[in-house]
């Protein structure tokens, strides 16, 4: 169907910009009408443009801030007694973020046609998380739309504060990485074949050790290219073996075995899955439908596996504490802090406390990180520089040898 532009001013007198699709340009003006706006001018547009204005617009990534400050706004507004419809226009003429912007206007013409906001929020899930369009739907349920939207906004807070986190205890190892691979690649391509040289032209007789560190250099040279790719080759054969569902969850499980890394991982996915399921009881889902949305939500196939099992536990009658105590992957505290949940009535709250207990310690993590990759690094370039120390002192040691014996 053609795509048509328009201009219209709206029943407080503010000028509207949008665009619509309709069959013909009758339709379209009488679809506007309908929105109660008063036409001031309209063209249909070229799909090319649109989809032209759409790519320029996607360059401003909408960042998780973008969203927490729209839900946090639009609660005051709707707490304030503001018609939705007016709030988001009024946010939408504020906004910074132009393709944010379009899409906000968007969900208002939809609102102006008759849709729920809670339609128009999944109709725009690539900007919107899967639980925003649940709590949004929740809250026009329950009359509670404020209260929803300020719920989410404190949920996509904390996982804002969850993925600081993480990035934070990242960024030593990474730095490390890259420092001490690009410190040897140096050493192999630009200082040792000088050296080696040096002593070929002296017809010095090689030690085994040098030899092999002549030899490492002679193939680092000669598959330099291959060498560069390898840590491109290695994310794309990663990111590959992933699209497998055995693979991938011996992947996942590597992740939580493995030194250090699962001190991210482990930590991260128990703050994430206390998170989700607080903010899921407070807004009234019932456990098991809870579940099914969490184990959508989670990033590690062992933690589904785990949560669809909880779940099928929970539906045939057992207590929630009981179904986590049988997987490895919840700890003691998580099942104890969910068992005085289930008795005392304040599920929401334990589950809270574990979210929070979780997060702090990623943050600690973050923080001790480099204490814990230190000793690591320091003695793997300390052993490899010994190697070259070593391999390079002893013809050194011999040469000087013989000149003495001359």
């Amino acid at each position: 169907m053609p795509i048509f532009s328009y201009k219209a001013i709206d029943h407080e007198g503010t000028v509207v910009k949008g665009m619509i699709e309709e069959i013909n340009l009758q339709a379209a003006i009488e679809s506007i009408s309908a929105a109660g706006l008063h036409m001031l001018n309209i063209s249909q547009t070229s799909e090319y443009v649109v989809a032209l204005k759409g790519l320029l617009a996607r360059r401003q990534k909408i960042k998780r801030e973008d969203i927490i400050e729209f839900a946090n706004n639009l609660a005051v507004m709707l707490r304030a007694g503001v018609p939705i419809l007016s709030g988001l226009t009024s946010i939408a003429q504020g906004m910074e973020n132009k393709y944010f912007q379009s899409k906000i206007d968007n969900m208002a013409e939809m609102l102006e046609h008759g849709s729920s906001f809670s339609n128009a929020i999944k109709k725009h899930s690539d900007i919107f998380p899967n639980i925003f369009n649940h709590l949004v739907l929740i809250g026009e349920e329950t009359g509670r739309l404020d209260k929803s939207l300020e719920d989410v906004a404190i949920h996509l807070q904390r996982m804002e504060d969850l993925a600081g986190a993480i990035k934070g205890a990242l960024i030593y190892p990474t730095f490390a990485l890259v420092t001490t691979f690009g410190a040897m690649m140096f050493w192999m391509l630009y200082v040792l074949p000088k050296i080696m040289d040096v002593f070929k032209s002296m017809q010095v007789t090689l030690p085994p050790i040098t030899r092999g560190l002549l030899w490492t250099s002679e193939f680092v040279q000669k598959y330099k290219y291959p060498i560069f790719l390898l840590p491109v080759s290695i994310i794309l054969i990663y990111k590959a073996l992933r699209k497998y569902d055995k693979t991938r969850f011996y992947i996942d499980l590597m992740l939580l075995k493995m030194p250090i890394v699962k001190l991210i991982v482990y930590n991260k996915l128990l703050a994430l899955y206390a998170e989700q399921m607080r903010i899921l009881t407070v807004a009234g889902i019932t456990i098991d439908r809870a579940l099914e949305i969490v184990c959508d939500l989670m990033e590690n196939d062992v933690f589904k596996r785990a949560i669809e099992i909880e779940r099928e536990d929970i539906t045939t009658g057992s207590r929630i504490s009981d179904a986590m105590r049988k997987h490895w992957i919840f700890p003691p505290l998580v099942t104890r802090m969910v068992d005085i949940g289930e008795a005392s009535g304040n599920l929401d709250e334990q589950y809270g406390y574990v979210g929070d207990y979780y997060l702090k310690k990623l943050h600690k993590v973050s923080q001790n990180m480099s204490k814990m990759i230190e000793p690591i690094v320091i003695g793997v370039i300390g052993f490899m520089f010994g190697i070259i120390i070593i391999g390079l002192m002893l013809p050194i040691y011999d040469l000087i040898a013989e000149i003495n014996a001359g």
